[in-house]
């Protein structure tokens, strides 16, 4: 038979495992703001229940009775508050506190007026309870994050207002239930506070991931523009040229270098030169297919790789297409700006058959471009 010595062992031991896991998760930089709290509630659950052992220990029930209904109290503030933060909501947090404070005083008056154990705890269940429904409520509303979680969360946070409500008065008709009831309340919590600590590990994984595709976005992508930067341009290049000597066809590398940029750059400031730049990496996205690959690789200068061509007068057709929207008036607030672009082509596997040597050559032919009088194209290795 359990002794409530046992459960009381049980618990606080479990307890201080949950403190120390949501202590260390609430010390991670930018860690959510609820485990912090979440950790202090656990805390104060855990002192609740030494001070009731020790001091019914000592034969020192109405003490023990005060203290423990002061740090119940205490922890389910913070479990309350804990939640407002967990899903950044703007609920009044002083009414919590305005709570706990009543409730406090409450204690104190029918201790010192030594009122029976069912008046003390009275003012503490009204109060426990109301904390509780509260996350129940809470968590059932904001369930769509996290739904499982929180679906369970709400379904103990629900239990648990009900044991409040008649564990105490249980207590005092059949005092043989207290052990049960302890053992009760003590498992209800425990579930309750390790869905608490799986929310917060979810978060923090989530975060993680958030991070990861953050620091592949970066790593393979423009900051400015959006548009795969030089690195990520490369693994492409590598699946379409498998793809191109599966099939017997031509890739087009056409090197874009931008007319009249820098005067832009100058005259209208740099503000205004990242959004001539935006506008035209928008242009080159929208105006290349699916299967091509489309890349800023430095200051003014882009590059597309055309895929799946049958011939050059395609890869022709493609840098024509590109330059004339490329070079269309471009406004921004009451200012119009005017842009050439100068544009070499290389084919592969007329001109290389690796990316490095095709950029080279584009770029060969795109200079060649510029010396015939800029904004047009160039095949490599063409006269005129």
């Amino acid at each position: 038979m359990l002794s409530t010595q046992i459960v009381h062992t049980i618990g606080t031991s479990i307890y201080f495992v949950v403190f120390i896991l949501l202590f260390w998760f609430s010390r991670i930089p930018r860690a959510n703001a609820a485990a912090r709290w979440w950790a202090r509630a656990i805390l104060f659950a855990l002192l609740s229940r030494l001070l009731l052992f020790i001091l019914f220990s000592l034969e020192q029930e109405p003490l023990a009775l005060l203290f423990y209904g002061s740090f119940s109290v205490l922890e389910k503030a913070c479990l309350a508050v804990g939640i407002c933060r967990f899903f950044n909501l703007t609920t009044a947090l002083r009414w919590f506190w305005a709570g706990a404070l009543i409730t406090e005083l409450w204690l104190l008056i029918t201790w010192l007026m030594h009122s029976r154990a069912l008046v003390i705890t009275a003012g503490l269940s009204a109060f426990n309870i109301a904390c509780l429904l509260y996350v129940a409520g809470t968590a059932w509303r904001e369930r769509k994050s996290l739904h499982r979680l929180m679906t369970a969360l709400s379904a103990t946070s629900s239990l648990l207002a009900l044991h409040w409500l008649f564990a105490f008065p249980t207590m005092e008709v059949l005092p043989e239930w207290k052990v049960l009831g302890l053992l009760v309340g003590t498992v209800l919590m425990l579930a309750q506070y390790l869905l608490l600590l799986m929310a917060v590990l979810l978060v923090f994984q989530q975060r993680l991931l958030d991070a990861e595709e953050r620091a592949l976005e970066l790593a393979f992508h423009d900051p400015l523009t959006g548009l795969n930067n030089k690195l990520y341009m490369g693994r492409l290049f590598e699946q379409a040229l498998a793809l191109a000597s599966r099939l017997n066809q031509l890739l087009a590398v056409i090197y874009i270098d931008l007319d009249n940029f820098k005067p832009i750059n100058d005259s209208a400031g740099h503000s205004v030169g990242d959004e001539v730049l935006k506008i035209v990496a928008r242009r080159l996205q929208s105006h290349t297919r699916s299967a091509d690959i489309c890349a800023r690789i430095g200051g003014d200068e882009f590059m597309v790789i055309a895929t799946q061509l049958e011939d050059e007068s395609q890869a022709r057709v493609i840098a024509e297409k590109l330059r004339s929207y490329v070079t269309e008036v471009i406004h921004i607030g009451n200012r119009s700006y005017y842009l050439g672009a100068s544009i070499g082509i290389s084919l592969y596997p007329y001109h290389g058959s690796s990316l490095p040597q095709l950029i080279q050559n584009a770029d060969s032919a795109m200079y060649q471009a510029k010396r015939n009088g800029k904004n047009g194209y160039q095949i490599f290795g063409k006269l005129g």
